[in-house]
């Protein structure tokens, strides 16, 4: 399957870090926002998050923004503590396994985020092992620092002119079909990292 391949552009939410976008929604709707779910989902979202997620709004702005939606005061912390419940955790098999890769692929990621999950998922590596994620890359792109998200197909020819990849030599793992697709269009493989699957279960298997 990985016959060919060089370089590795993986995702992180759903394929690195384990992700619950329900516990984001409860939280939101515990805080008075009940109809975050419709604003909000790993499929679609209002403008608002994705002029987060592309840096054309900053931290305040966004957490202002969602006050407003509950119609009264809420503590900034409270907002991202429930911006943030959807985090859950790095499995310790899945960092010492891009340790691993780098030794025989250049290894990118390519994240949709924003700067209070960037936050967020490096103090959460920091405090459990130690590191922060652009440690285990060649390269981190994240969609608020660069000015644009996926499925962009323009996001992923930024990525392989600026790294000098061959995109049939390169590899996207994603969890999200339209991800998936936007890449496939300019040549790079593919894999669909479907609900249920791990890359360290289904894909990188140990060599016996």
């Amino acid at each position: 399957m990985l016959q060919g391949i060089r370089h590795i552009i993986f995702d992180l939410g759903g394929v690195l870090i384990n992700l619950d976008y329900r516990l984001t929604e409860k939280a939101f709707i515990d805080l008075g926002i009940e109809d975050f779910g419709r604003r909000y989902s790993q499929l679609q979202q209002t403008a608002l998050f994705d002029d987060f997620e592309t840096g054309k709004i900053g931290k305040g702005f966004f957490i202002n923004e969602l006050k407003k939606f509950a119609g009264k005061e809420i503590a900034d912390d409270a907002i991202c503590d429930a911006w943030n419940a959807m985090l859950l955790d790095f499995p310790l098999r899945r960092l010492q396994l891009l340790q691993q890769l780098r030794s025989y692929y250049d290894l990118v990621l390519l994240s949709n985020t924003n700067e209070i999950h960037e936050e967020a998922f490096n103090k959460m590596l920091k405090e459990n092992y130690g590191v922060l994620l652009p440690a285990y890359f060649d390269r981190v792109y994240y969609s608020h620092r660069i000015g644009a998200r996926k499925p962009d197909p323009a996001v992923f020819q930024s990525i392989i002119d600026d790294m000098g990849f061959a995109p049939a030599h390169t590899l996207f793992i994603d969890d999200s079909p339209q991800h998936i697709e936007a890449a496939r269009s300019l040549g790079i493989q593919t894999i669909y990292l479907e609900k249920g699957m791990t890359i360290e279960k289904d894909i990188f298997l140990p060599k016996h």
